[in-house]
């Protein structure tokens, strides 16, 4: 008998889920039933497609699902789930598809989070003019309304609000970005590193920090924001208001069939990407996952963890073995008006007492040798001197961040990674390169210390 899979989800996560449940067992049935009316897309590549650096964010067709023999079900919504008789209810312009599986897969995703400012809604819905971007509709809506107005203001300095303020910026908006807390890319980097992409932005959007927007007004539309900083209140004329405030894991279904759900609000995974409920996987940005440094939980919200999660839980649920590893260190990048910055591993805050770090800023290439450009990379070890964050600013930082999540995961400490022997020539890269210098700084500072 054909063992039967169904995915809740057909994103990254879940079509990359369906992908390996058919290359695990060829002859399974597989199914996803997926609420958007869109097949697989990158939701990463949004920002780009507002550009218009993107044109087509589809990454695979209804088409070529049907072709690897899995069944997809757009515009369908799962409204029940009979754990016991395993059994899926779900619908499509208002006519029930029932459904037998052996094992499922939840894929959900996540939903846009919508603070509570005065004046955020109208209705049920957001007042006209305010947008979050999580769908490729959401971003349709926003790119159609952008052509009617001049002046945007974007809630939120993290990788998706700045990501969108170049976008706006480069179809010739005017651009401001307003964050509560007192750095840009809280999330991503630290304070002091924050300030190097800062002041390299600046000149291109406003950026206020430290900044709460207290109400967005207008009657029926936007017509403008109320911020607050320090008590002090001021009116800021705007035609557009966009919320990037981050996502909440959409986890009603797990919910709903007793799947433990995490401190950080995410259904809660083992190694092989197993829910609480038998015979039900959980994978991308409904899940919570362990971080490797600290321990802790953290929800699941890079596409490359989320692709992963679904590698595993296809696998499995066609009846492999496949696992993830015991933590994951969060390894990420960007880039921002031309600026590239990446970082791996918590941010100092997160990692407590005991941390040595230290950073380093030079050329991408040896000083004689003209087109050299900054390099900021930033290094901390723990107590036995072992590498557990870095982050960099800078041309190649990915690559860079690449190279010590590399020494992360394999416990590396500082005085081996100084050591590192790598490529050299004048018009590639310097003799030492800026991430063994800044290991150098970090290395006699782990010194003295001892």
């Amino acid at each position: 008998m054909e063992r039967r899979i169904v995915i809740i989800g057909g994103g990254a996560a879940g079509g990359t889920a369906a992908q390996f449940a058919k290359k695990t067992d060829r002859k399974a049935s597989v199914t996803i039933f997926e609420r958007e009316k869109y097949p697989q897309y990158s939701k990463c590549a949004l920002p780009y497609f507002i550009s218009g650096k993107v044109k087509d964010v589809i990454e695979f067709s209804k088409e070529w699902f049907e072709k690897a023999g899995i069944e997809l079900h757009l515009e369908t919504t799962v409204t029940e789930i009979d754990t016991e008789k395993k059994v899926i209810i779900a619908e499509k312009d208002g006519e029930q598809i029932e459904k037998s599986y052996d094992a499922l897969v939840i894929a959900t995703g996540a939903n846009s989070s919508v603070p509570p400012i005065e004046g955020v809604r109208n209705g049920d819905g957001l007042k006209k003019g305010v947008f979050s971007l999580r769908t490729l509709d959401d971003a349709k809506g926003i790119k159609e309304y952008l052509d009617k107005v001049d002046d945007v203001s974007i809630i939120g300095a993290g990788l998706i609000g700045l990501e969108l303020a170049e976008a706006f910026h480069e179809k010739g908006k005017r651009v401001r970005v307003v964050e509560i807390f007192p750095q840009i890319l809280p999330s991503m980097v630290d304070e002091d590193i924050s300030r190097i992409v800062l002041d390299a932005i600046k000149d291109k959007v406003e950026i206020l920090t430290g900044h709460r927007v207290k109400k967005i007004t207008g009657e029926n539309e936007v017509d403008g924001i109320v911020i607050e900083k320090e008590g002090e209140e001021r009116r800021i004329e705007t035609d557009m208001v966009i919320l990037a405030t981050g996502i909440k894991p959409n986890v009603d279904i797990g919910r709903k069939i007793g799947c433990k759900i995490g401190e950080k609000g995410g259904i809660v995974v083992d190694n092989r990407c197993m829910t609480s409920v038998k015979d039900v996987y959980a994978a991308g940005d409904c899940t919570e996952y362990i971080d490797l440094l600290t321990g802790k939980h953290f929800p699941v919200g890079l596409g490359s963890i989320g692709v992963r999660q679904g590698i595993t839980a296809g696998i499995n649920a066609a009846g492999g073995n496949a696992s993830l590893p015991p933590g994951f260190i969060q390894t990420r990048t960007t880039r921002i008006f031309g600026v590239e910055i990446a970082a791996v591993g918590p941010l100092l805050k997160e990692l407590g007492e005991n941390i040595v770090h230290g950073k380093y800023t030079g050329k991408n290439l040896p000083h004689y040798f003209p087109g050299g450009k900054d390099v900021t990379v930033k290094i901390a070890v723990d107590g036995d001197g072992r590498i557990v964050s870095s982050q960099a600013v800078g041309e190649g930082s990915a690559m860079r961040i690449n190279t010590l999540a590399c020494a992360i995961v394999n416990g590396m400490k500082i005085d081996d990674f100084v050591q590192l022997e790598t490529s050299y020539a004048p018009p590639i890269a310097p003799t030492l390169d800026p991430m063994i210098l800044a290991a150098n700084v970090v290395r006699y500072r782990y010194e003295r210390r001892k």
